[in-house]
């Protein structure tokens, strides 16, 4: 079959596709025909060795998949040959096949077609988790929504209003916060300013009410974590999900001020701690999805063999929404 192979740790650009054995599932595994592949930020760390998780090479790196199961490993309950499913799998996506557990594959009701799925997986289960479960979120509450126009972020963005929040989302141009906007924000603020420590709160302030905010919810760490900070309501909670811009540091007495929260945020610890919560996270999802709540924007669609291409523009570009693989499976 066809795989994208690290052989070596490097550039994104350096990876090939290759022909490679195909997978066969364990006993408690199934093996996915892949049709469509989400393409995510940590996808590009693993391939540079960046990441936490670092497999044996060689591997294929990703982690999203949309498919049908092909074969199904004797001790699989819950699932069938045939089945439509979602995947996140901790990385071996970029390929024609893909072994799974049944604890990481989602059933897809048969109006939902492969590319929304794959363009769905973990940026909207990372988003639910963060908000729902890290940030505590309670109905009516506010929520600014850091990087807002990425893929977590506009995920965030469309699951947050969904569920009655007042959404704030940050955003780097006028042209992204009209992205945001059109996925349902109530307001956006912009966190290319100068001195963002105070510009950040006063913007916050001025859409949201001098209390602050409930949540945030932050992707970028650096400068702007800290800044986020000032913008908290009494009893506020930050939840900490990727650090794009670097791994921030806070003094601790700025939790003392306003009886703040500090929440970290790894979704794969969810899959073995907490599968209940990851079950409960793509039953809403799905079901959002089903009442036209929630719509993965997909910024482009490639094929398989266009895999450097479409990894060199999601790390160049950082366009907003979702990149897409597909394997040309009908």
């Amino acid at each position: 079959m066809r795989a994208v192979l690290v052989e070596n740790f490097g550039a994104v650009e350096n990876h090939k596709l290759c022909n490679v054995q195909n997978p066969s599932p364990d006993l408690d595994e199934v093996l996915i025909d892949i049709h469509a592949i989400g393409i995510n930020f940590p996808d590009t760390l693993m391939m540079q060795g960046l990441y936490q998780t670092k497999p044996e090479r060689p591997f294929t790196p990703g982690r999203d998949v949309a498919g049908v199961i092909s074969a199904v490993g004797k001790k699989v309950v819950g699932f069938k040959t045939g089945d439509r499913v979602m995947a996140i799998v901790p990385w071996g996506a970029y390929a024609e096949q893909c072994v799974a557990s049944p604890g990481r594959c989602f059933l897809l009701p048969d109006d939902v077609d492969f590319v929304t799925a794959a363009g769905m997986a973990t940026v909207y289960l990372t988003s639910w988790v963060a908000l729902m479960e890290r940030g505590g979120y309670r109905a009516g509450e506010k929520v600014l929504i850091l990087g807002a126009s990425g893929g977590v972020g506009l995920a965030a963005v469309q699951i947050a209003k969904a569920h009655g929040a007042f959404v704030v989302g940050g955003s780097s141009s006028e042209g992204r916060g009209k992205i945001v906007k059109e996925n349902g924000a109530d307001a956006v603020v912009n966190l290319s300013v100068d001195d963002i420590s105070e510009n950040l709160r006063q913007q916050v302030f001025q859409v949201a009410g001098k209390q602050g905010v409930d949540i945030v919810l932050d992707p970028l760490g650096g400068d702007i974590f800290t800044a986020a900070l000032r913008t908290l309501a009494f009893s506020g909670r930050i939840v900490c999900i990727g650090f794009i811009a670097g791994i921030p540091t806070a003094r601790a007495n700025y939790f003392n001020v306003k009886n703040l929260t500090l929440v970290g945020m790894a979704l794969d610890l969810h899959f073995r701690y907490k599968p209940k919560v990851i079950k409960e996270a793509a039953e809403d999802i799905l079901k959002l999805l089903s009442e036209d709540k929630i719509k993965p924007r997909i910024e482009g669609v490639y094929d398989l063999e266009e895999a450097q291409k479409a990894l060199s523009q999601f790390k160049t570009t950082k366009s907003p929404g979702k990149l897409v693989l597909t394997t040309g499976r009908s």
